[in-house]
């Protein structure tokens, strides 16, 4: 799959995808605009969201805005890292209203208004700022983006009518504050990191993927760890990189998971493409959703990465301590 240096949209005029797209890139280059506003030729395979996840010394962050055509459905979550006690709310709203998503990444603002749930994603000056409210618990970050900063972008080409449009964005500085029951703590800066799954895209109606993040300063390097699998699996591309001090390496190969769902606590392994990573979990966010048509089973565990990667070019990064998460899923939308 070849690297992407240039802007490309992702739709031709008919809707279709554009092959010129294919291929992976450094930043996010590519138009998705087409997406969701093509009439009712593609209707209800229309997939468009935003999942920022923030990771802190004491907490754990997470919103979600999205529109699946048919609905929309979004998430605060806060976890507090030592209590494990958690605050959060979910909304399924159909037919989907209450939301709004740029066209392509950073196009414009992203809200998103429920029963129990309110966010606001908005891009600022060195960066962007994340805010979301839920009984109990609210948080407002800004997730940095450090000039020169690199990001995974990669188009995934099932067929000319079935292609996804996904950036990984890992290793983002975040500072900001969280407040639980009324006491607020910082999301303190050089300790804080923020990750963004950005997708646009049509879907098959049944799909799983394994989706593995973290971020964190390890023997003096910035390490930023980005995996996936099963979902890109015969496409020819993969959303496997690792971020070392703002520089993508992007590993083209897919990559062999091993763990075990119903012992999730014992250690997962995630080798391939000169990495090998094992993450060791402490909380395992469980969702399930079954509205007969839309459907979804989610394990997403959060605990600590260590493992070494060996550039192409021969370095051995070690890496220990990174805190982020690992998870399983099963949709059918």
């Amino acid at each position: 799959m070849s690297e992407l240096t240039e802007p490309v949209a992702l739709t031709l005029p008919d809707g279709t995808l554009n092959r010129a797209a294919v291929g992976w890139a450094r930043q996010p280059l590519v138009d998705t605009s087409g997406i969701g506003r093509d009439g009712r030729r593609f209707w209800g395979r229309n997939k468009r969201w935003e999942y920022w996840a923030v990771t802190t010394p004491t907490h754990v962050l997470a919103l979600t805005v999205s529109s699946l055509d048919y609905a929309a459905v979004h998430e605060v979550w806060v976890l507090d890292r030592t209590t494990e006690q958690t605050w959060g709310a979910s909304a399924t709203v159909l037919p989907a209203r209450g939301v709004s998503l740029p066209g392509t990444l950073g196009g414009g603002p992203v809200r998103a208004r429920a029963k129990g749930l309110d966010v606001a994603v908005d891009e600022v000056d060195g960066g962007t700022r994340l805010r979301a409210r839920v009984a109990g618990a609210s948080f407002d970050v800004v997730a940095a983006l450090p000039p020169g900063h690199e990001r995974l972008a990669v188009v995934v080409p099932w067929s000319g009518t079935r292609f996804q449009y996904t950036v990984k964005d890992v290793a983002r500085p975040a500072s900001g504050t969280v407040t639980t029951d009324g006491a607020t703590a910082p999301v303190p800066a050089g300790e804080s990191w923020a990750v963004l799954d950005h997708g646009r895209g049509r879907w098959p109606y049944d799909v799983r993927w394994s989706w593995g993040a973290a971020a964190g300063v390890t023997h003096g390097r910035t390490v930023g760890l980005q995996v996936g699998g099963r979902w890109t699996a015969g496409t020819g591309a993969t959303e496997n990189a690792v971020l070392v001090d703002g520089r993508l390496h992007h590993l083209p190969q897919e990559l062999v998971w091993e763990y075990d769902m119903a012992r999730w606590r014992e250690p997962w392994r995630v080798h391939g493409g000169g990495l090998d990573a094992t993450f060791v979990p402490f909380h395992d966010k469980v969702t399930r959703t079954n509205l007969l048509v839309l459907a979804s089973s989610t394990d997403q565990c959060f605990g600590h990465w260590s493992g070494t990667f060996t550039t192409a070019a021969g370095e051995t990064i070690p890496f220990d301590g990174l805190l982020g998460w690992a998870e399983d899923v099963h949709n059918r939308w």
